[in-house]
């Protein structure tokens, strides 16, 4: 990415310099350490000003509401300590004068207001944008004294330049002129991506997509995290069960040996370590290992007893590893969807399905829109929430249904109105279920479709989780 610079700040600056000047100062937010909004008002218009002082991507912009659901505005309900020391001076003032320092990326707004003895005071709130130094500080403009700052410099961060309260403000030392860093200025930059817009939206635009990737990214880490935790959970709980239907897998040796025992009982063998009995199912002679502490009789119900239990062990040894197999293609498709998402709003569905979001993330029918394929709507569902949604308010009975057969994947619905779809449009959507898949390329898929009056959900089964019959196969 490429960063602001003074010839950009500058571009800015003037191109909104009428708004500036008189522009009351009607709140003050601060969403985290390093971003704020501060809302003005001149001429009858109202903007949002959004400051980040964060050294991946300082910038300054007059914030949209699209890009404000980017960057992901939340505003604490306990205002940082600044925060509320900007309020207390600027909340309510008007902006008296504006400028660009020569050759800085520093913006400084003047405010007049009044202080506690009615007497008329200056004060500064100077934006600086300068990489791992940038700051916002409020100071008094008569006596250079600081009243504030975002970030506090001490002498044992800089020896060069000290920023707290109560001591005089000074511009940063000289360094190289950044004239001399940059080769083309960003506003420059940005007249290729974001063509026919003014300075002010090229930035917004600009640093709100990247912001937005940097939020998406991490949200993603952190639900990629929590996932394959659970996943590997169940894995593991999948592999002790198999063993342990492996060990029960003597269940029905358990009733054999106790049908032959109480069949032998006559031949008086009691307390022996053993029996060697005639197996009458297969013609054979077997031994039968006996617990010499108890008779025959006794060691027949031990072993009916076994049986019984192991029995009822298997069952729900076996239901449980049905169970755990449902919950794995769950999170192996939650995975996916956390993959394939391109925004906070999709991650948002995600962690409100998973049930660690704090607010509630309803799904509007508007966040899907349909695919034309030859006439005919096709939606797809990015994550389970809305593969939910697909098939229970979407879909009607002769819709068709389309998933990969063997591994996670979208769930896709051809909407039928008045005509069948032919066979061109049925595979068009049998690809489009594969490209939305975590099959890889390129070997080939089983696709499966069928008709919605063919699919079901079972009770308490999770998420985008469906049974179906008269399916048809396509390999793609």
């Amino acid at each position: 990415m490429q960063n602001i610079d003074f010839y950009t700040l500058n571009a800015f600056f003037n191109e909104n310099i009428d708004f500036f000047i008189g522009a009351r100062l009607q709140k003050i937010q601060q969403p985290t350490r390093r971003d704020f909004v501060l809302s003005l008002r001149n001429n009858g218009e109202s903007r949002k000003l959004y400051i980040n002082i964060n050294p991946s991507f300082y910038h300054i912009a007059f914030m949209s509401k699209e890009n404000e659901l980017k960057r992901c505005i939340e505003i604490p309900k306990q205002p940082p300590m600044f925060c509320m020391l900007l309020r207390k001076y600027l909340e309510g003032c008007k902006i008296s004068d504006a400028l660009v320092v020569d050759d800085e990326r520093i913006l400084e707004l003047h405010f007049e207001t009044m202080d506690e003895f009615s007497q008329k005071r200056s004060l500064c709130l100077c934006v600086e944008l300068m990489g791992k130094h940038s700051n916002i500080i409020l100071y008094d403009r008569e006596t250079s004294i600081i009243i504030g700052c975002a970030h506090n410099i001490g002498p044992e961060k800089s020896r060069y330049r000290e920023l707290q309260g109560g001591i005089k403000y000074i511009y940063p030392p000289k360094g190289i002129n950044d004239k001399n860093k940059i080769q083309i200025p960003l506003y420059k930059f940005l007249d290729n991506v974001y063509i026919d817009t003014n300075v002010n939206d090229k930035l917004d635009n600009y640093f709100a997509n990247i912001q937005e990737k940097f939020l998406v990214k991490n949200a993603q880490n952190q639900l990629l995290e929590l996932a394959n935790s659970k996943l590997k959970k169940i894995k593991n709980s999948i592999n002790n069960i198999s063993i342990l239907l492996k060990k029960r897998d003597k269940v029905d040796d358990y009733k054999l040996y106790g049908e032959l025992l109480t069949a032998n009982i006559y031949q008086q063998k009691d307390f022996s370590p053993n029996i060697e009995v005639l197996n009458y199912y297969t013609g054979e002679n077997i031994i039968i290992e006996l617990d010499s502490s108890k008779t025959l009789k006794e060691n027949a119900q031990r072993y009916y007893k076994l049986y019984n239990k192991s029995k009822t062990t298997k069952e729900k040894s076996v239901q449980m590893l049905e169970n755990l197999m449902i919950e794995q293609d769950y999170y192996n498709n939650v995975i996916y969807s956390i993959n394939k998402s391109v925004s906070i709003h999709e991650l948002e569905e995600i962690k409100s399905e998973l049930g660690i979001c704090d607010k509630k993330v309803n799904l509007q029918p508007q966040t899907l829109i349909p695919l034309k394929i030859n006439d005919f709507d096709v939606y797809v569902g990015k994550n389970n929430k809305q593969n939910d949604f697909i098939v229970s308010k979407l879909a009607k009975d002769e819709d068709y249904w389309f998933h990969t057969k063997s591994c996670a994947g979208s769930h896709v619905l051809l909407k039928v109105k008045e005509k069948e779809p032919d066979e061109e449009v049925l595979f068009e959507c049998c690809k489009l279920a594969r490209e939305n898949s975590s099959a890889t390329q390129p070997s080939k898929v089983a696709v499966i479709y069928t008709k919605r009056k063919f699919i079901k959900k079972p009770p308490k089964a999770p998420l985008g989780y469906v049974i179906f019959r008269n399916e048809k196969e396509v390999l793609i």
